[in-house]
């Protein structure tokens, strides 16, 4: 039907927006560490841009202020897992 042209159900992974192995911090950066264990299944890189998004910038639905900002600016981004015992 034409209402399901362009039209794709799913979700997206977070670690296409908030994952970024590369990045290199800022004197201006927040820095925080949080520990995590990822569900049976998720990998780890999945469930640590899952925390940076939602501890900022991220949402489960789109709203107005979208594009008042410059996500690239503002998001939070996992860079770094260090897996730990226990």
């Amino acid at each position: 039907t034409k209402a399901s042209v362009g039209f794709k159900a799913g979700v997206k992974d977070y670690r296409l927006n908030y994952y970024t192995p590369d990045y290199k911090t800022k004197d201006t950066d927040i820095l925080a560490a949080f520990r995590m264990t990822p569900q049976p299944g998720v990998p780890p890189e999945e469930a640590g841009a899952a925390v940076a998004a939602e501890s900022s910038t991220g949402t489960w639905t789109t709203v107005w202020t979208d594009g008042l900002t410059s996500l690239d600016r503002y998001k939070g981004r996992c860079y770094d897992i260090e897996p730990v015992a226990g």
